[in-house]
């Protein structure tokens, strides 16, 4: 197995306050940490659930990427909600960036709180074929 890469920055990666990696490679995984709709130098921009879905999925493919994975390669999606009844808007979101037959698996959940005070957290795995 490859020594672990940890990616603390990249083109288009917010710049973090907190003591994270955007992303851990592990052999041929990729676990790509929580994303919330902040601009690349870390502040929050608030916005519809859309809008802030939309920021954060961008903040967590710019990570895929930065870990020299592909979006083809995200296999799980875990996303966390402030209120569920935004489901319906980030689900129109989904389906347009995960077509059909490449939609990876998905949990859902409501939070008490997100960082920043953010509608949506996004965060998943990616793994390359051996």
């Amino acid at each position: 197995m490859s020594p672990r890469k940890f990616i603390t920055q990249g083109e288009g990666l917010p710049q973090w306050s907190m003591p994270i990696s955007h992303a851990v490679v592990a052999g041929n995984t990729c676990y790509i940490s929580g994303q919330v709709s902040v601009d690349v130098s870390g502040e929050y921009v608030p916005g519809s659930a859309r809008e802030e879905a939309e920021r954060s999925f961008a903040n967590f493919f710019a990570a895929v990427k930065a870990a020299g994975f592909s979006n083809d390669e995200i296999v799980f999606v875990d996303i966390a909600f402030i209120d569920l009844a935004d489901l319906n808007e980030v689900n129109a979101l989904f389906a347009e960036l995960f077509p059909e037959g490449k939609r990876p698996a998905r949990t859902i959940y409501q939070a008490a709180a997100l960082p920043f005070n953010s509608k949506i957290k996004v965060m998943g795995t990616a793994v390359k074929d051996e």
